[in-house]
């Protein structure tokens, strides 16, 4: 394949949605269905048996809650997928803000039963600063749902985004039967027991809608409700336009179940037929976009995590590629040291688990062993003519605390730990002119953010703190 068609069939995108709206489970079914995984895990808290695998940290486990943005990357018909699942809860509602920058769409996940919350108003907010398309996922019509029609509307009220249903569902809760397709024409009805095997792919029985076959498949009377209500759509809702979902102007919605996979795969081929290749960054030094066919690598480092790997201690550097192709042992110029560098070693990353890869093209996200010389918002680059991309805003902490470890033999480790913490962005340091580390005074977005310090200084540095 040629670069440019290696670039054209990435897809790059984020998952945002309010805390417990299924942003993860969904994720995990994503990875199912695109072959990654053979048995998908859930978000439901510390009874699950198995965790999900974009929730890598063991603090993710126990509370069965996101806290960090992961990286997943898998092929499925034809395409490259790089997904980005980022927390949900507000207090790491910085860590997702910096992910969105690396991402070229979002994907909005919403609870059937609560419409809009929140936290997806505030994460919406940032990708139409970004002008990136959003495509709706409106998730667990397997339990009570609201109506759809209301849930639609719910979405263009609150967002003020116009919205295109792209499937239709068939009775929700216990009578959820599944969905109709409204470009195929077809009504996809789910044949097995969700619930008891959510963990596979499920089975779908497609038939034309009037098929009398459908009174079996669905009861007579939901076959005829889905009648008049795709007869009712068709008359009133927004005409589908792909120019102004690229502009983020229209969200195509989808109606499933991410814990029973009703709906997913779908989802899936829908959304990777009409969201964008990767697109063309801005050189801040110029005004001018950046063609990601173009033959210069450049790229930025969007996050920083230290300790991903109990077997790696080490920082691993988050770099989304721009444009070009990244080959493993390349130059490139650091533009904020203003030095070439050496790019020895690039991986491929799975949650914390990660591959050596020998090339990466636009629209990638690897990782990059960071022995501590990048920095959030730093650029890379080849080519005679170098460019730069904007940087990354840091938000202003909202919560304090002054912190001390407990056993002053362990400085070293305490220091090591806190310098490593807050390079990821994950808290700021703050201390009197001159004065050391044995006392700080800690900033965070977010409470939460002070209890993952607290438990990540304790598991990965075995420190203390008061």
């Amino acid at each position: 394949m040629t670069n440019r068609e290696e670039i054209e069939r990435r897809r790059t995108f984020a998952i945002i949605s309010h805390p417990d709206a299924g942003k993860t489970t969904l994720t995990e079914k994503l990875l199912l269905y695109g072959g990654a995984i053979n048995q998908a895990g859930s978000v439901k808290g510390k009874q699950s048996a198995k965790h999900a695998v974009s929730d890598w940290m063991d603090i993710e486990k126990q509370r069965g809650i996101s806290v960090t943005s992961s990286v997943l990357q898998f092929n499925y018909a034809g395409k490259c997928v790089n997904i980005l699942d980022t927390p949900g809860h507000q207090d790491f509602s910085e860590d997702t803000y910096r992910t969105l920058m690396a991402a070229d769409s979002a994907v909005m996940v919403i609870d059937a039963a609560k419409g809009v919350e929140a936290q997806t108003i505030k994460l919406f907010k940032v990708c139409t600063l970004r002008h990136i398309p959003i495509f709706t996922f409106i998730n667990k019509m397997d339990r009570e749902a609201r109506d759809p029609f209301e849930l639609m509307e719910n979405i263009e009220e609150i967002l003020g985004i116009k919205t295109y249903p792209m499937n239709w569902p068939i009775g929700c809760g216990k009578e959820f039967k599944g969905v109709f397709d409204r470009n195929t024409r077809k009504v996809l009805a789910f044949s097995s027991d969700g619930r008891a095997n959510g963990v596979k792919k499920v089975e779908e029985t497609e038939a034309e809608l009037g098929d009398p076959a459908l009174d079996e498949l669905l009861t007579p009377y939901l076959h005829q409700q889905l009648v008049d209500e795709i007869e009712l759509l068709d008359g009133a809702a927004e005409e589908f336009d792909l120019d102004k979902v690229l502009k983020g102007e229209l969200s195509p919605v989808f109606f499933g179940s991410a814990l029973t996979n009703f709906g997913v795969e779908p989802f899936l081929e829908n959304f990777l037929r009409l969201t964008p290749t990767p697109l063309a960054r801005v050189d801040s030094l110029t005004g001018e976009a950046v063609d990601p066919c173009r033959d210069e690598f450049s790229a930025f480092i969007f996050k920083i995590q230290a300790n991903m790997n109990k077997a790696h201690r080490d920082r691993i550097a988050f770099m989304r590629i721009c444009s070009g192709k990244f080959e493993r042992g390349m130059e490139a110029f650091h533009v904020q040291e203003g030095k070439n560098i050496k790019l020895a070693t690039g991986t491929q990353l799975m949650a914390q688990d990660r591959a050596i890869v020998d090339e990466a093209y636009a629209g990638d996200i690897i990782g990059l062993f960071d022995p501590g010389i990048f920095s959030i918002g730093d650029t890379l680059c080849t080519g005679k003519k170098k460019v730069q991309f904007a940087g990354i805003p840091t938000f202003s902490p909202e919560h304090f605390a002054r912190i001390e470890q407990k056993d002053t033999m362990k400085r070293k480790q305490f220091v090591k730990g806190m310098e490593q913490i807050a390079q990821e962005g994950a808290i700021q340091i703050f201390r009197e002119v001159g004065g050391g580390m044995e006392e700080v005074v800690v900033g965070v977005v977010g409470v939460l953010q002070l209890e993952v310090l607290e438990y990540r200084l304790n598991t990965e540095y075995n420190v203390e703190i008061r």
